[in-house]
């Protein structure tokens, strides 16, 4: 299933959901994706990078913090498990997949193509515009414009 249909499906999901159901739950559930962490060969060039390139605000500790509730974000996120083989992970070495939601997809690739990083693919369906590339280290990074 593509990344497309996962996240058009999950929004449909997600409308359905009222606030009431999702509170109807009884305690002891997952509520949300709290953190991302990742190893890496050099995690301070690693954060470097994601600074620098990607413009995450990459804090003294070596991790950055990503709100919710910034402007244009979407209002859920997704967690999804694709098949050894999946060619959603074509070109990564990694065993994992980042994505990230952007306000301005066209904006935000012109920034980061003038530094040097390539982009592997660009698409635009249902749910809005992606692109993917690979980090330093390999990882394949998607790139989310919700519409």
């Amino acid at each position: 299933m593509s990344v497309g249909r996962v996240l058009a499906s999950a929004a449909a999901v997600a409308a359905m959901l009222s606030a009431a159901q999702a509170m109807a739950q009884p305690a002891g559930h997952i509520t949300g994706l709290a953190g991302a962490y990742v190893k890496s060969k050099d995690p301070k060039a690693l954060a470097a990078w994601y600074r620098d390139v990607l413009g995450l605000d990459v804090r003294a500790w070596g991790g950055a913090i990503l709100r919710y509730d910034a402007p244009g974000h979407p209002p859920y996120g997704l967690w999804s498990a694709f098949g050894e083989h999946s060619e959603e992970m074509a070109g990564s070495t990694r065993d994992y997949s980042i994505n990230f939601a952007v306000d301005d997809m066209d904006a935000f690739v012109a920034r980061i193509t003038a530094k040097g990083v390539t982009i592997l693919k660009r698409e635009e369906d249902a749910t809005g515009k992606f692109a993917w590339i690979l980090d330093p280290e390999g990882a394949k990074i998607e790139f989310w414009q919700p519409k």
